[in-house]
């Protein structure tokens, strides 16, 4: 199978064909991240990188030997989290040149498959301009089903399809629950959540305060952290009309009754407040709640431990943030063994 991944990111398209035992014949990479590159040229050495996907009309590619075309376009314009200006934002209408290199390919080979993933917060308008450019309406599957992370995303692909009394549509059923749960994959410590909220790629910029860190969880909920231990989240939450005593390192706050809904918190910073019997009093030191590691980021998005490990974290984490979860691309691409084996007996 010759395949051209754009957007390629970390390959995760690569190593979901290579689980799958798919046998890759040529696999032509669009990337232009240098880390990247590395990452996918340090597991898969064979790829050949084609560059900016802008100038694929530049590209030395046998056009009518490829038999499956991956893109994951950026959903920068597209998400909750970006300045939603549309498909037609600066970076989302990159879709088009996937678009225009798909049409390409079939005008040589009709028969190419393709696949076309990005964000579920994704408007309807949007949805239904990408679906009418690809000729089939998407399946939508939360990578919650296979991994401990909530992660939403629409996957358009002619893999497998059905003719609807109007549409035809993506035919992919739902993945099999497979019921893990962030503490399952955690490296040590513990979380109030059952699943993280969906990477992103800026979690290679975490926030360094602790006092700020847990503002920001407390307060928007926009991150998940790793708690040293049950006792150390109820104290951090702690019972104000916020839920949580916003304090910096080294500064103690009365924790006497942490599970009041009526009892502020008092902050302690140059003087402790009166002791009494039954005070409890906390301080904010290191290791009493973080980020997730790198290992962990790599089980959120279904990675064998150590699969980023020649990068820093905070590539790995703009890498896994940004990029597909391994299982529901192996779930979609289950049946390219046996589509595989077809077209070989066809062509021999």
């Amino acid at each position: 199978m010759n395949v051209v991944s754009l957007f390629n990111g970390m390959s995760t398209g690569h190593l979901a064909l290579h689980n799958l035992g798919v046998k890759v014949d040529k696999y032509y990479s669009s990337e232009i991240k240098p880390y990247a590159i590395e990452l996918t040229q340090h597991h898969f050495p064979d790829t050949i990188q084609l560059g900016d996907v802008t100038k694929w009309k530049e590209w030395d590619v046998d056009w009518k030997s490829i038999d499956l075309i991956l893109s994951g376009s950026p959903c920068q314009d597209l998400s909750q989290a970006g300045k939603k200006a549309g498909i037609n934002g600066k970076k989302s209408s990159l879709f088009f040149t996937f678009i225009e290199i798909l049409e390409h390919i079939k005008s040589l080979n009709p028969r190419v498959l393709f696949l076309q993933e990005n964000v579920g917060s994704a408007s309807k308008l949007d949805v239904g301009i990408m679906s009418r450019s690809l000729g089939v309406y998407p399946v939508r599957i939360n990578s919650s089903l296979l991994v401990a992370q909530m992660r939403d995303r629409y996957y358009w692909t002619n893999i497998k399809t059905k003719q609807t009394m109007f549409d035809v549509v993506t035919d992919i059923e739902q993945p099999k629950d497979k019921n893990i749960l962030l503490k399952d994959i955690l490296e040590n410590g513990y979380s109030d959540k059952q699943k993280s909220r969906a990477l992103l790629e800026s979690d290679e910029r975490p926030v360094v305060q602790q006092h700020k860190a847990a503002h920001r969880y407390f307060n928007s909920g926009f991150t998940t952290l790793v708690f040293k231990d049950q006792q150390t989240f109820v104290r951090v939450k702690e019972a104000t009309t916020v839920g949580f005593v916003d304090i910096a390192n080294n500064e103690g706050v009365d924790l006497s009754y942490p599970k009041t809904t009526t009892r502020r918190g008092r902050s302690m910073k140059d003087k402790s407040n009166c002791l009494l019997r039954n005070n409890e009093y906390f301080v904010f030191q290191g290791g009493d709640l973080r980020y997730f590691t790198q290992t962990e980021l790599e089980r959120l998005q279904g990675f064998p431990d150590g699969y980023t490990s020649i990068l820093t974290r905070s590539k790995a984490a703009s890498l896994l943030g940004d990029g597909w979860t391994l299982p529901v691309i192996q779930h979609i691409f289950k049946q390219l063994p046996t589509l595989a084996s077809e077209a070989r007996s066809e062509n021999s």
